[in-house]
């Protein structure tokens, strides 16, 4: 089963997004899910591994994507969490419905 709910559309500014991703902060992922993590930005890439329930995740950078719906909405923005290893920020808990991590360059 799965709920929405409304992040509203604040998003913070440049130089906080900056900092949020030098800091090291993590992000939950929706309770009760277990979130396969792929190799690109899209359900079409391979799954490389699966987030156990209750994890947290420290998003790397963000790019856009395949647009998914999840538990926080629809989103066509991926969250990459390491080199090859990209999760639909429909299923993070980041407090936003934009980006709140820089763009991935590649």
């Amino acid at each position: 089963m799965t709920t929405q709910d409304d992040l509203g559309s604040v998003e913070p500014a440049g130089d906080q997004v900056l900092a949020a991703a030098s800091a090291g902060t993590t992000y939950p992922v929706a309770p009760g899910y277990r979130v396969k993590v792929r190799q690109g930005p899209g359900t079409n890439y391979p799954a490389v591994r699966t987030l156990a329930e209750g994890a947290r995740i420290q998003i790397r950078c963000q790019r856009y994507g395949q647009s998914v719906s999840g538990p926080y909405g629809t989103s066509d923005i991926w969250d990459s969490i390491g080199p090859g290893q990209y999760v639909s920020d429909a299923y993070v808990r980041t407090g936003s419905s934009g980006m709140v991590a820089r763009r991935c360059t590649n």
